[in-house]
């Protein structure tokens, strides 16, 4: 659908962080339909930051969201959701282990009012082995197959693919340039608001594995780990936000029963 013009920023629609002091540094947050780049070293809780926006969009306004990891499973990551603080009572969770049954956990995820449907590694692994006899060419059509279902069948407003480097490692792309392009316009195509986790090398050197992804990105949200005095602290910058007026600042990233704040936005932290 052609994205249309509007005659006041007012009419942007947005979805938060639910990061507290961030979404006020943003006009409020993501606007509708962007596909944005959560990019970071390892342990710097870009997976979290993510279920935390799905989690929160279901548990506030009802929404349904679609959450697919090629590394860790679905039930590790709930797992750690809630040692980090995270009440899973409040929201409805249906798991996909089998593509078999994915009819059955959309017709039960029609009955609630929001829904977060998630899907692990195993599961698609599974169904690529099905459909195809080259164990790197189908991984992003079943990718899309699933999307292109939910949303038929039950909508779905907001995904998050955990993490672009596994499917690097999956996939094979054989032109990455033009396949990114064509990924990132079917999430675009498909109005999701999107969240792609990408690894960054450790010296920080670039974004996105083929050095692309910031550039096809609506936005870039960097996460890093900084030691100070013996302490090492995350830190949170949004490097690009199309259709937002954003700080650009570094704030320090904390998070505390399953809330997550922003501090000290254009000051040395106070650590």
């Amino acid at each position: 659908m052609a994205e249309e013009i509007v005659t006041d920023k007012k009419q942007i629609k947005r979805i938060k962080l639910y990061i507290d002091g961030l979404d006020q540094e943003m006009e409020g947050g993501i606007p509708e339909g962007h596909v944005v780049l959560l990019c970071g070293t390892a342990g710097t809780m870009k997976s979290s930051l993510a279920f935390n926006v799905l989690y929160n969009e279901v548990v506030n306004n009802n929404k349904v969201g679609v959450y697919i990891s090629l590394e860790q499973s679905a039930t590790s990551l709930i797992n750690h959701m809630v040692n980090v603080g995270f009440d899973m009572s409040r929201i409805s969770v249906f798991i996909i282990n089998d593509f078999a049954e994915l009819d059955e956990r959309i017709n039960k995820a029609k009955l609630s009012k929001g829904s977060l449907i998630m899907a692990d590694l195993g599961t698609i692994r599974k169904e690529v082995k099905r459909t195809t006899t080259n164990p790197t060419g189908d991984w992003f059509n079943v990718i899309k197959n699933l999307l292109k279902k939910i949303k038929a069948n039950i909508g779905c407003n907001l995904f998050v693919l955990d993490s672009l480097n596994a499917l690097y490692v999956l996939s094979g792309f054989e032109n990455p340039r033009t396949e990114l392009f064509y990924a990132f316009e079917f999430f675009r195509d498909m109005e999701l608001t999107t969240f792609l986790v990408s690894e960054m090398p450790l010296d920080g050197s670039k974004f996105g594995y083929y050095e692309v992804e910031d550039f096809l990105a609506d936005g870039v949200i960097k996460i890093e780990l900084v030691a100070r005095q013996r302490k090492v602290t995350r830190e949170i910058t949004v490097v690009k936000m199309r259709k937002t007026a954003c700080n650009t600042d570094v704030f320090s990233l904390e998070v505390d029963r399953g809330r997550f704040r922003a501090l000290y936005g254009g000051q040395t932290a106070l650590i």
